[in-house]
């Protein structure tokens, strides 16, 4: 090619255009990072991004979600608040973050009673909730406790022995309890001999494993409750109903007389055999994706066909029943005394798998009528929303929840699973807690051995063996 003036000047042109366009694609390229942003997590446990759990949540929010973060300029105060809230903004859109340095606003700062750098307010629509610790539990778990379109009181009955959610012993249910509340339940125990008749906004009524009898009115109390539409929860012991017979009449349930006992808890380290263990779960809205481990000591059974479905006939009230709790094959209910040697007898005992956990459900007619008054306030009942669907789930076993079992596999997990389910709240999960398994880098002692080789030994012989050569080259010249 021949140069010339006229193709200097093309070539220059030509040049030109080209850093104009690249200018330009540069500059594209930055506005669109700006705009959108490609991420992966490549963390073991996935623990820079919310879980799925956290997703669902924010999926089913309808109304809008701020946060007001009161943080000084500090930045180890800042970063980790940051990091939290950027996961949960790329996860859903539209999340307002509004700044405010607490040295600068003294007065708003007494106002709100903040008292600690780093606090965060999440608003919801019109509620809010003040938060100091800053990880996904406590998060996911705030926006849990606001998105509820209503209190979720939870009665349990009192004055007869019962368990007590509220309670510090050992056989009460106060670590339920504490659980409970962090998940936005209001609890209030009753005594229906002093106040005889159950508030009308109560989302379940609790029966813990009560050890007095009840009085025939105190009964007829229960029963119109369920009949009205109430939900219940009742936690069953071995041993005598306590005057609920009539109660069992109305759901139309059956137990097995005896206490389960099951050889497959030495599989596990457990030397009492009165403790029953649950691995699989039938197929349940209560248990969907629910597969830990839970132990029930000194349980009951459910009487069930034999098709596995629960006994029934055909006016059964309208209510659909399906067991959501079953023992290991290894189980059985022991009619006899729990002492000494204690073996399978086919002539007396029952086989298992034995049913220990049965839910009734059934849609209502109409709206379920009033009960009483609220716990806390008698006029908040005209705000009380109706339940589509009446639902109640018996267990043959109250200890499992107590505070000396309930920290043993997945009882706590499940108690939690049952309050929600029986409130309405089927979309409200547990936030797993994600660990962080992979901040060690372990490497075993040959591995070590090889590395140490390799860059103390092999390494520097290779180096000097290729400057050898190379000299070596350069004087045969």
């Amino acid at each position: 090619m021949r140069v010339n003036r006229h193709s200097r000047n093309q070539l220059r042109l030509q040049d030109t255009v080209f850093y104009l366009v690249f200018a330009l694609l540069i500059g594209l390229l930055a506005y669109l990072s700006h705009r959108h942003t490609l991420e992966w997590d490549w963390t073991l446990s996935q623990r820079n991004t919310l879980s799925a759990a956290s997703v669902n949540l924010l999926n089913s929010l309808d109304k809008p979600l701020s946060i007001t973060v009161f943080a000084s300029e500090n930045e180890s105060v800042r970063a980790p608040i940051i990091d939290l809230i950027n996961r949960y903004q790329r996860a859903k859109d539209k999340i307002d973050v509004q700044w405010i340095n607490p040295e600068l606003e003294p007065a708003l700062i007494r106002e709100l009673g903040i008292n600690e750098d780093g606090t965060v307010i999440i608003h919801y629509g019109e509620r809010s909730e003040k938060l100091s610790q800053h990880n996904e539990q406590a998060y996911s778990n705030a926006i849990q406790r606001l998105a509820r379109s209503e209190e979720r009181w939870l009665v349990f009955l009192s004055g007869h022995g019962e368990r007590n959610l509220l309670g510090q012993a050992n056989h009460d249910l106060g670590e339920w309890g504490k659980r409970l509340k962090t998940k936005g339940f209001k609890l209030q125990p009753l005594n229906l001999a002093e106040q005889p008749a159950i508030p009308d906004n109560t989302a379940a009524l609790i029966i813990a494993s009560p050890q007095v009898d009840y009085l025939s009115g105190e009964v007829e109390i229960i029963r119109n409750f369920i009949k009205q539409g109430g939900n219940l929860l009742w936690l069953m012991e071995p041993g005598p109903l306590h005057g609920l017979q009539p109660l069992a009449d109305l759901l139309q349930i059956n137990f097995f007389p005896g206490t389960i006992v099951d050889a497959s808890t030495q599989l596990v380290g457990i030397d009492d055999p009165r403790i029953a263990l649950v691995s699989q779960y039938p197929k349940h809205p209560l248990t969907q994706n629910f597969e830990v481990l839970t132990l029930f000591p000194q349980a009951r059974a459910i009487f069930v066909n034999d098709d596995g479905q629960a006994d029934t006939d055909k006016d059964n009230g309208g209510w659909q029943k399906q067991p959501f709790l079953l023992t290991m094959a290894r189980s059985w209910v022991e009619t006899g005394e729990l002492s000494g040697q204690i073996e399978f007898d086919k002539e007396s005992d029952i086989k298992g798998p034995l049913v220990i956990g049965l839910t009734l459900s059934r849609s209502l007619a109409g709206n379920p009528q009033n009960h009483g008054a609220n716990p806390s306030d008698p006029q908040s009942s005209d705000n009380a929303a109706p339940a589509k669907q009446q639902r109640v789930a018996i267990i043959g076993d109250g200890d499992f929840l107590s505070n000396t079992y309930v920290g043993n596999g997945g009882n706590m997990d499940l108690g939690l699973h049952i309050a929600n389910w029986l409130s309405h709240d089927d979309q409200l999960i547990n936030i797993p807690v994600k660990t962080s398994g992979d901040v060690q880098f372990q490497l075993s002692k040959s591995m070590q051995i090889l590395i140490a080789f390799g860059f103390l030994l092999l390494i520097p012989l290779v180096l000097a063996g290729s400057g050898f050569g190379i000299w070596w080259q350069r004087r045969k010249r």
